[in-house]
């Protein structure tokens, strides 16, 4: 009840007194968006920084790392952002799927048609870390945080 009043009629302070200022509908559905992406990000940043202490980054080999290729690469940020994982996670579901087409059911039809031909690695297969966002059973970090999202009085400590 407060958290509607406060979004539907907020308290300005307005020199010493505080003014109760009438919202529309639009700046309602505005704060409430701005609140959502808010909390999204700051929740997000939670995740990474207790991912990033249980790898203890100062002594990170290739069995604790978790990344995300894009088009351009690995994106390796200080900080990252919602936006930004989401954005990795979109052009990383695009290349696994590239390289699926073009590249993998291509050697299987080689192999079928027993063409003589040498293997070629595409790298690191990221489907594992795809799975860590994406998956719905066990659920992944997406689904984890929707789920967050529909329970009332959800926190950080309760999505852990």
């Amino acid at each position: 009840v407060d958290f509607t009043r406060a979004l539907i009629k907020p308290r300005l302070k307005v020199g010493r007194d505080f003014v109760a200022k009438q919202q529309t509908k639009d700046q309602v559905n505005f704060a409430i968006e701005a609140l959502s992406k808010a909390l999204y990000e700051r929740l997000f940043l939670w995740v990474v920084r207790r991912i990033n202490q249980s790898l203890d980054k100062n002594n990170r080999d290739s069995r604790s790392f978790i990344g995300i290729l894009d088009i351009a690469g690995f994106e390796i940020f200080k900080m990252n952002s919602f936006e930004q994982l989401c954005i990795n996670y979109t052009n990383e579901k695009l290349q696994q799927l590239f390289n699926r087409r073009m590249f993998i059911i291509e050697q299987e039809e080689y192999a079928r048609e027993q063409i003589e031909w040498e293997m070629i690695d595409f790298g690191l297969d990221l489907q594992p870390t795809i799975d860590l966002i994406e998956k719905l059973s066990p659920p992944g970090i997406l689904a984890l945080l929707d789920d967050q999202c529909a329970f009332p009085k959800a926190t950080d400590k309760s999505l852990v």
